[in-house]
């Protein structure tokens, strides 16, 4: 049982008493840390240029530079979007296992973790309505991966994790990057602070329920979490590629731009580095065994 694995990880409860002290230390009220500008300039970019999806591909070279700052702009707004979206479904899933059996020791940094991520919601979601008069609706995932009742909890800690990984690579990127407006740094730099303890929670939590859940799983049902994971990994990463986003910034026949994009060899490079410590993460504890993430009609388009 998974309690018992946690009562007896004394190193898990000395992070856990660590990170419960800084969530108390770091506390800070969202809604009087934020400086919101009535606009931001639109002759500069919103998003950390590598980070955009057209960036080194033919489909950057065709557009001009006001083209690519519109863009930079329907991208972060979409960014921010999938945090909501994201942030949402994690603070359910959470809230269904905090005091719960076998959660009894993490859940006061449950609460910890529901609290800010809640905030981290409404500071996303009044930079997309203040900034791009929107929300962006997200792609839903194909398939719950619930099919087994005793991978249910690692399944949800792993995706939880694995979206904590993608949106932490983008925002300590343009949280340093001088080229993007203040607001925008900060936004990033105040999510990155938190998420910190969020990813060292999460790694130690899904570490101990893989471990939990090996001592059950058949290699049919590991070879299942592995493509399980996998799919997850690409669903997230093909988020970020949004017709809606491209229509917006006005480019023409968007799904094919998506399709051109997806299939670029630069896709492939890309989702490499923005997955590339959760993929050492994934292949030292094993619950992956290589880093082959590109779906092959992603390559073949």
């Amino acid at each position: 049982m998974i309690g018992e694995l946690i009562s007896k990880d004394d190193r898990f409860q000395e992070i856990l008493e660590r990170l419960n002290r800084k969530s108390v230390e770091d506390y800070y009220n969202p809604y009087r840390m934020f400086d919101w500008p009535e606009s931001l300039p639109e002759n500069r970019w919103w998003m950390s240029p590598q980070l955009t999806t057209t960036y080194g591909t033919d489909v950057a070279a065709e557009l001009d530079q006001e083209q690519l700052y519109r863009l930079s702009r329907c991208e972060s707004i979409n960014f921010y979007s999938l945090n909501v979206d994201g942030i949402r479904e994690l603070i359910v899933e959470v809230t269904r296992r905090i005091h719960t059996r076998g959660f009894e020791i993490p859940s006061e940094f449950f609460h910890h973790f529901i609290g800010e991520e809640n905030e981290h919601m409404w500071f996303f979601a009044e930079f997309c309505l203040r900034y791009g008069k929107k929300l962006y609706r997200q792609m839903e995932p194909a398939g719950d991966g619930d099919s087994w009742p005793e991978a249910a909890s690692f399944l949800v800690f792993v995706r939880i994790l694995l979206f904590e990984e993608l949106v932490d690579h983008f925002n300590s990127t343009m949280a340093a990057d001088e080229q993007l407006h203040d607001t925008i740094r900060a936004v990033n730099r105040i999510h990155h602070q938190d998420e910190s303890r969020h990813i060292a929670f999460g790694r130690e939590l899904v570490s101990l329920l893989f471990e939990d859940l090996k001592s059950k799983a058949t290699e049919e049902q590991l070879l299942q979490i592995q493509e399980y994971v996998k799919r997850y990994l690409n669903y997230s990463f093909e988020s970020l590629f949004n017709p809606q986003v491209y229509r917006d910034a006005g480019i023409p026949e968007p799904f094919a731009v998506r399709r051109r994009l997806l299939a670029s060899p630069r896709s492939a490079e890309f989702q490499q580095q923005v997955f590339r410590k959760p993929l050492n993460f994934l292949i030292k504890t094993g619950i992956l065994q290589d880093r082959d993430l590109m779906p092959a009609e992603r390559g073949a388009a």
